[in-house]
Parts: structure tokens; sequence; C-alpha cells
């Protein structure tokens, strides 16, 4: 029994159940001790409106923890697993409701004892619904050498651990045409740059080092984002010393994404990867993107989350941040790809082109390019990658200062994916240009 109840799937469950209680139970006092729900009525009035921003709170957590995986789109997570999770949690609520907290209130047991007890009922009988009915993965159809045969649908686990359990093959999008025959001759690198005085020639020499050692063609740009130490006088040596190191001053306002945006206005390859310049991307990555373009790709977008990717030193506050905002762009989008705020990616000259014109003036520019990309039928496919958190220098990412700009990006994107009626998508441009075409000819 006690070897049961401490595997590690229970043991998860246990510790976001305790943390939803714990969200029930800051939430209760607030409403009661706060905004004065003090009689009996409002008492409960109180504990119906926790429970159920608790319920809904805990069930992103077991999603994320205990039960990984499943299809993460709209349909599957709001229109089947959360409603049915609604009723699992149902008897175990209504209990709680109607016998347990006004009994217990009644007997006047501290209202904070009595909101644990009922959270404990609830989550025993939460657990066996849950874990029989809500999350089993449904089956579906595939189709192998002309054969249909029933396999158990496909799917990539999310959590706040990386790299656990996925498959270390890549994740492709199956609906995008390949082309193999597209090459990619000069790779361009694009390094924005503000205040990096500390680590800019060692990123600028390591890649470098690495590109000559495959012997790929390659010029790496560096835009100085206005910076204020000696970051542009040692961008001036290293273009003496190596005339495919090059840097461009920051034409726009100061800013991550107006830097990149500069970057990508001048760069001359035939594919362009953003790469930081704290030396956070491993420049071995850079290589294996570089290869993989070549199956014919438009892009390759580089996961930190699953089999094979790694994080070093990430800090665990803006780790935390960064799974559940990327959890929230899988399920919006329902695609499967995990890390879509990572700037490091590579693309094809005419995806650039195409994705354009660039609205991001910060940091949400990370997620407006893959978005746009993947939004508007280009194909794209996930390696694993390696990040470290830089040593030197400060970080320019403030969390509290982005995420109305990411929700306004990401909203954005949504509904040009939805009430655009395809307009700035691949096929259609591709059409106009074919109807074009014929006309002249």
């Amino acid at each position: 029994m006690l070897k049961k109840i401490f595997q590690p799937k229970i043991l998860n469950f246990l510790l976001g159940g305790g943390l939803a209680a714990a969200l029930n139970l800051a939430l209760i006092y607030l409403i009661i001790e706060k905004l004065g729900f003090n009689t009996s009525f409002l008492r409960n009035i109180a504990n119906v409106i926790s429970i159920e921003i608790a319920l809904i709170f805990s069930f992103f957590i077991y999603r994320t923890w205990v039960w990984t995986g499943g299809i993460w789109n709209l349909r599957e997570v709001f229109l089947r697993q959360l409603p049915l999770y609604h009723v699992s949690a149902g008897v175990a609520v209504f209990t709680r409701i109607i016998f347990i907290f006004p009994i217990l209130d009644w007997l006047k047991v501290n209202y904070g004892i009595n909101t644990i007890i009922g959270a404990l009922v609830s989550a025993s009988i939460n657990y066996f619904i849950s874990d029989r009915f809500v999350f089993k993965t449904p089956t579906q159809k595939a189709y192998n050498n002309s054969r249909t045969q029933k396999i158990s649908a496909t799917y990539y686990p999310e959590s706040l651990a990386p790299a656990l359990s996925v498959n270390s093959g890549s994740l492709r999008d199956e609906s995008i045409t390949i082309d193999t025959s597209k090459s990619v001759n000069t790779l361009s690198i694009v390094i924005p740059a503000y205040n990096e005085e500390d680590c800019i020639v060692k990123t600028v020499h390591t890649i470098s080092k690495f590109l000559e050692q495959e012997k790929i063609d390659y010029e790496i740009l560096v835009v100085n984002d206005n910076s204020k130490d000696n970051t542009e006088q040692l961008l001036q040596q290293l273009n003496s010393e190596n005339s495919k190191l090059l840097y461009v001053n920051n034409y726009y306002p100061n800013g991550f994404g107006f830097a990149v945006r500069c970057g990508l206005e001048n760069f001359t390859g035939d594919a362009v990867a953003v790469v930081m310049a704290d030396s956070s991307d491993a420049p071995e990555d850079i290589v294996s993107y570089y290869h993989k373009l070549q199956e014919g790709y438009d892009c390759i977008f580089g996961s930190r989350f699953i089999k094979g990717g790694k994080v070093i030193d990430y800090p665990r506050h803006k780790l935390i941040v960064n799974r559940l905002a990327n959890l929230f762009i899988k399920i919006l989008f329902g695609f499967k790809f995990n890390d879509t705020t990572n700037a490091f990616k590579i693309y094809r000259k005419d995806v650039i082109q195409g994705i354009s014109p660039l609205v991001s003036h910060h940091f949400n520019l990370t997620v407006e390019m893959p978005l746009k990309a993947i939004v508007r039928g280009y194909s794209y496919t996930t390696i694993p990658i390696t990040w470290r958190n830089r040593t030197t220098g400060v970080s320019k990412l403030k969390l509290k200062e982005m995420g109305s700009r990411y929700l306004f990006i990401v909203l954005y994107i949504w509904l040009e994916k939805h009430l655009s009626r395809g307009d700035y998508h691949l096929s259609k441009k591709r059409l106009l240009i074919n109807q074009r075409f014929k006309s002249n000819g």
C-alpha cells in the first residue's frame, strides 16, 4: 500500500493538490477576512468561488505534472477534459459545499482546517476518477504503408522539468510539403547586443570557430543596440580581424525587438539564425540547425524541453513563467511545439520576407516570428537544444514589463489565424503568384 502511495505519479498529484489547496486557502482567507464575507451564507459563497478557481488551477497543474502529454488543443482541453474534470470533482465539491463545509462551520471549526479537510477528501476522489476517465489519451487512426492501424495518439509531455520523456526525434508538421531541393549556401547569424562588452567577443569567436570547423560559409552580424559601454569598440576590432564578423548600429529606438529587426533587414545569407550575445545558445546547435535546414524545411525551431534538450542554471521563477506561457500558447494554437518563447531559431530568407512586417518592439518578437511562420504555412521541425544562463552581464528581459506585450502579440497572431481567411497564408500567396503568372503569360 505504501509503495503505491509513494509512486512519483501520486506524489506529484499530492504536490499539485497541495498547491491547489494553498491557493484555495489563500483565496478563502482573502474573501472572508478582507472582503468581509463573514455570515454563514457568505462564507459558503466564498468557499464556492475559491473552490472553482483552485479547481481550474489544479486541472492545469495535474495536466502538466501528473497526466503529462495528451492532445493539446482548445477542443480537447476545454471541450472535453476540463468539463470531465469538473464532473470528476463534482461529487467531491458537492459534498464539500452541501455537507462538509456547512457541518464543520456549524460546529465552529476554523474555516482553514475546514478547507484543508474538504480539499483532502476532494483530492482522493478526484485522483481515481481523473486517472481512469479524464486524462486518458484518446486513440486515433494512423496510416502506415497504406494500412490502417489503431495506435495511441502521439503526444509530447509538457513539464516544469525539461526533457523528461519526449521522443528525441524531431517534431514535424506533417501537413507541410518539404522541398528537399532548397539548399542553404551562406548562413547569417544575427546577434542583438546591448552593453555586452564582457561576453560579445567570446560569443562571436566561439560561433565563428564552430562554423569554420564545419566549413560552413557564414556571416555574423551583430546589432549594437546603442550600447553605453565598449561594445561598439570591440565590434570594430572584431571586424578588422575578420571580414565575416560585421556589425551595424541599431537605427531604431532601443529595444531587443528593434535590434533584431534591424539585423533581419541587413543580413545577406540564404538563412538567418537569431542568437543571443551572452553565449546562452550553444554554437554546436547552430551547426545542427544548418544541417537540418538542408533537408528542405523553411524553419528549424529548437526546444530545450524535449528529450536531448537541456537548460543550465535557469532561474526557477523564470522557468515556471516560461513553461506556463508556452503551455498557454500550445493550447491556444493547438500545436505540439513547446518552446515558442526562445529566440534561438533559424529561418530561410524567404520566411523572413513572408512574416514581415514585424511589429514587436521588445522580447515579444521571439514569439511573433515563429508563430507567424507556423500560422502562415511555412514548414518547420524541432530539434533538442541546450541553453545555459549567462555568467556575465545582466539579463535584459524584465518579466513584469513583458506580460501584456507577449499576450498582445499572441492574440494578434491568433486573430490572424482565425479571422484573416488565409490572406497571409503561404498557399494563398502561391495561388496569387500562379494566377498572376498565367495572366501575364
